[in-house]
Order: C-alpha cells, then sequence, then structure tokens
C-alpha cells in the first residue's frame, strides 16, 4: 500500500538545505521519493509503510523544522 506525507518545513534558504533534507528523508526505511520544495517551503514524502514520526525526526536531525500539512 503506497503512503503520501505532505509536510510544511521551516529553516531551508537554499538548495543545500533542499538536498540535505532530501537526503535524510529517503534514509528512512520503506521512504521511496522525497520531493522537496524551496520556493513552497514544503516537502511530498511518498513510500510504503513509513513512520511519520522518523520522516520528522530525520529532518529535525538535519536542522529543519517540519509539521504536517
Amino acid at each position: 500500500m503506497s503512503k503520501t506525507l505532505e509536510l510544511e518545513i521551516t529553516g531551508m534558504t537554499c538548495d543545500h538545505c533542499v538536498h540535505a533534507i532530501t537526503t535524510a528523508v529517503k534514509d528512512v526505511a520503506g521512504v521511496t521519493d522525497a520531493e522537496v520544495s524551496l520556493e513552497d517551503r514544503s516537502a511530498v514524502i511518498s513510500g510504503g509503510a513509513f513512520d511519520v514520526q522518523a520522516v520528522l525526526d530525520a529532518i529535525e536531525e538535519e536542522g529543519y523544522s517540519a509539521t504536517l500539512k
């Protein structure tokens, strides 16, 4: 079963931020894709059975804040 998560992200200022968040989120078990937008300050995460809190924690570990849309 496919799962999609939409997030608002604060703290991003450049393309490096986008890359850091994308990489961190894709390392979470079950995540297959992460589309992070600097312009919209958002992310759409998709995959199978992944833990939402693990995704939020991965983003926070990189120094950013994320909340569910």
